[in-house]
């Protein structure tokens, strides 16, 4: 399977992905925004950085559980410096914040160039 490089806008964001066949070469964040969502998109690139597709939309159902999920203790040891934000789900209106630029990569992986909402 091929993905071809692709750059999906959201609002007054950006995420720009290169791939060497199923890896992810290169990935980065553009736009402005709270210190949580910027935060959130610097720590996911760096993540994602040479992870195949299958690991990246593993990491990023692991990362949405995280923020979302019911389990009491998440196990934060799968996520590394991801972990930091972990505190995040504590503040529900601050959610959306940490998950956006992550809705947008798994819209990229899938192939999707449309807007990009949590909603």
């Amino acid at each position: 399977m091929r993905i071809a490089p692709s750059r999906v806008l959201i609002h007054c964001a950006a995420i720009a992905s290169r791939f060497d066949g199923e890896r992810i070469k290169d990935i980065s964040f553009d736009g402005s925004g709270c210190a949580i969502s910027v935060a959130s998109a610097s720590l996911m690139t760096e993540a994602m950085k040479g992870k195949t597709v299958t690991e990246a939309k593993q990491l990023f159902d692991d990362f949405r559980e995280l923020l979302t999920g019911g389990a009491a203790e998440p196990d934060l040891s799968k996520l590394g410096k991801l972990a930091a934000l972990a505190g995040v789900r504590d503040y529900p209106t601050r959610i959306k914040c940490a998950i956006l630029c992550w809705h947008t990569l798994n819209s990229a992986l899938q192939g999707k160039s449309e807007a990009v909402t949590t909603e």
